[in-house]
């Protein structure tokens, strides 16, 4: 009897017409409709399939962008003063690459030509995190972030090199210099554990997104050692990025089960290098732990060959063993170059690139197919040669694991550079809340591509732009428009940890 009587409340004459409830319904559809279309936005991209992999819609749609964010999502047309005409293509947010060494506008240039809207150097951070926030302010093309580098921030604090605690403070990001001269030595006096504490908090405090854990790179690091500062990142609620000690299922085990013990969230990089042959194994440990409640994520990009300096500690004695590979699977990147018995010692003495052909096809079609698994490029610094990963890593995901051999549906292949990173960081990083979707209040990080077209095209002789993407927005600008690099602007923003903020 009360929803009758609601509904005959609700009914009035309009007009000498009884508008019902259904019929009032209806009305505020259309005035809504009409309120939307008379609305005029900065841009429209319209008549595009739009894909967010948090909600699933896979419609076509039309998406209204004012002032740097999503205001719209309408399956009518919109008005807007820029209309970007996107029929037959995908439009999706923006992809994250939690791994990525270019944090240069070289680099980034042949990033966001791969859909690219946010590139965080994670895995090794930098040995500053203040003074590479201000070397990027107003001076990035795509999002940009760091975490604190306990690789170099180890070295600090060894009295051996107090001076490079100096040099330290004056350098945006480059950790391997800092890093380097006491990769062979231990930790040993309690006080220095406090020091690296209060320098690593430090990095936090600037707005750092976590611990860089590169440990392989600096073997004197104990397992004590790890373990104190998984206990940090665990105290300070932040987490830890790393490439662990080895190539064997003994570091996966080392680091799961330092999140296990001390609660610390944990992401383990490029699981198809770090793993190898082993795979298949590390993966469902991964899985069996996360089942259990264990904060631990993990990525892989899709190449079968890995990159590195020759003169890191990867290719100290024993390294062919440790790697499964010979002088004729390293390439010299400058020359593009195979290396052999007799200039590898050379090379190694001079410094510099390498790219190691170590991986099988079959252990990168698992990753890709592994649901939890990430894609993360652990793109370079140099630019315009080297390693494809720098420039056509996701591209490459999406034209050969997704369209051609459809190892993984393309929502999926969206799901694991969008949603699923921006969801790795938005518990310490507020404004990845806003990135990684599609939806009304979400920041106007937006790639639009050809799904039939996209693909890398990049080589381990020559970085290439990548095929396919048409139009890349950052925060409302455009940095790519019809495939072709827009001049003039600069619209990346920081990315920042909220430690010491309320969350």
């Amino acid at each position: 009897m009360r929803a009758l009587e609601f509904s005959l409340r609700l009914s009035a004459p309009v007009a000498g017409i009884r508008v019902t409830l259904f019929g009032m319904r209806t009305l505020g559809i259309v005035l809504l409709a009409l309120q939307l279309s008379a609305q005029q936005y900065d841009i429209v991209i319209a008549n595009g399939r739009v894909m967010d992999p948090e909600s699933g819609l896979d419609a076509v749609r039309h998406v209204g962008i004012r002032s740097g964010r999503v205001e719209a999502i309408s399956a009518r047309p919109l008005n807007g003063k820029t209309v970007i005409e996107a029929k037959g293509k995908v439009v999706a947010p923006g992809f994250i690459d939690l791994h990525a060494h270019g944090q240069t506008n070289e680099a980034n240039e042949f990033q966001m030509h791969d859909g690219v809207t946010t590139a965080l150097e994670l895995e090794v951070g930098v040995a500053n995190v203040e003074a590479y926030l201000k070397a990027r302010e107003k001076n990035a093309l795509i999002n940009y972030g760091a975490t604190a580098s306990h690789g170099a921030m180890r070295t600090t604090v060894m009295p051996k090199f107090a001076s490079l605690a100096a040099e330290a403070q004056k350098v945006a990001w480059g950790w391997s210099e800092i890093m380097m001269p006491g990769r062979y030595l231990p930790l040993n006096d309690p006080e220095q554990y406090t020091q690296l504490a209060v320098t690593m908090e430090r990095g936090l405090r600037a707005g750092g997104l976590g611990i860089g854990m590169a440990h392989q790179y600096y073997p004197g690091a104990s397992r004590e050692e790890i373990f104190r500062v998984f206990q940090m990142a665990a105290r300070w609620r932040m987490p830890i990025f790393t490439h662990v000690r080895s190539m064997e299922v003994e570091a996966m085990q080392e680091v799961i089960a330092n999140a296990a013990t001390t609660g610390a969230s944990l992401h383990i990089v490029h699981v198809n290098s770090m793993s190898l042959g082993a795979i298949p194994v590390v993966l469902e440990m991964i899985d069996s732990a996360r089942k259990r409640g264990l904060d631990i994520t993990t990525e892989a990009y899709p190449y079968t060959a890995a990159s590195t300096h020759i003169e890191s500690t990867i290719f100290d004695d024993g390294w062919q063993k440790r790697l499964g590979i010979s002088f004729g699977d390293i390439q010299w990147v400058e020359t593009g170059e195979r290396l052999t018995a007799e200039n590898f010692a050379a090379r190694r003495k001079q410094g510099g690139y390498v790219i190691m052909h170590l991986m099988k096809p079959e252990w990168i079609v698992k990753a890709m197919a592994t649901p939890f698994v990430m894609i993360g490029s652990d793109g370079m610094p140099y630019a315009p040669g080297a390693h494809p990963r720098s420039a056509g890593t996701f591209s490459r995901v999406l034209g050969k694991y997704v369209r051609e051999e459809k190892v993984l549906s393309l929502m999926d292949g969206l799901r694991k550079m969008t949603i699923d990173p921006a969801r790795r960081l938005e518990s310490i990083a507020p404004a990845m809340k806003r990135k990684g979707r599609l939806k009304v209040g979400a920041d106007a990080d937006i790639t639009v591509f050809d799904a039939a077209e996209i693909l890398d095209q990049a080589t381990f002789e020559k970085l290439i732009f990548s095929k396919g993407i048409e139009q890349v927005l950052v925060n409302g600008v455009a940095v790519v428009r019809d495939g072709k690099t827009v001049t003039g602007v600069m619209p990346g923003q920081a990315v920042l940890g909220s430690y010491g903020q309320a969350r």
